[in-house]
């Protein structure tokens, strides 16, 4: 059962439809207890990285997330979800996040090392390119996913990449160490590569069927 966890700042919606096309069991909670008790955690994000870390300390999710990290099971962060997974965010001012993986968020310069303008937030379609393997890419092409976001994440551990992408920067798309793992995309909305890769996380958390 894949625990889907409600703090006010999430697209609830579009994941679990995803997840009921998948066949895989799923709720949605802000309970800690029952959160804990879940196979695997999934944890959605749409808005500013600041807010989101302020509803997650103030519910007392923040712990829970790091202590279920800490048993082993599989944790997913999608989107706004997956730079929560980081260390801190340059949104708004210096944010602490999970600190589960190595790394700090930061806007997209805008302007190219040549001068030349280009448009932010990074909106739309890119092609993901394979750094390293895992589980959660099994059967998955370089296909293209959908992108929106204004931050992307800076990482010096490159062993933290397993996808990436270019929007003038190189872009994390799917990151990930042991069983902390998050997609930086839309995978409810990006077609078949998508797909895939949530049937994969299906199946490290022992839900559902394959795509």
């Amino acid at each position: 059962m894949i625990g889907i966890v409600d703090y006010g700042m999430g697209n609830l919606f579009s994941v679990s439809k995803a997840l009921e096309r998948l066949e895989a069991p799923y709720f949605i909670s802000e309970n800690k207890e029952e959160l804990r008790n879940a196979d695997a955690l999934l944890v959605p994000g749409v808005g500013s990285f600041r807010d989101a870390m302020e509803l997650l300390n103030s519910s007392g999710l923040t712990e829970m997330i790091r202590e279920f990290a800490q048993t082993g099971k599989p944790v997913l962060g999608i989107c706004l979800g997956m730079q929560l997974l980081f260390e801190e965010s340059m949104e708004n001012g210096v944010t602490k996040g999970l600190g589960l993986l190595e790394g700090r968020v930061e806007r997209f310069p805008g302007v190219t090392e040549s001068g030349e303008s280009y448009k932010v937030p990074h909106m739309g379609w890119n092609k993901l390119r394979f750094i390293n393997p895992s589980p959660l890419t099994e059967d998955v092409d370089e296909g293209h996913v959908y992108f929106v976001h204004s931050y992307y994440v800076k990482s010096n551990d490159r062993d933290v990449l397993i996808a990436v992408s270019e929007y003038d920067v190189e872009v994390p798309a799917v990151v990930g160490k042991g069983n902390v793992l998050g997609m930086q995309f839309h995978p409810e909305k990006s077609s078949t590569p998508g797909i895939q890769l949530l049937s994969n996380f299906t199946k490290l958390a022992g839900a559902g069927r394959s795509f």
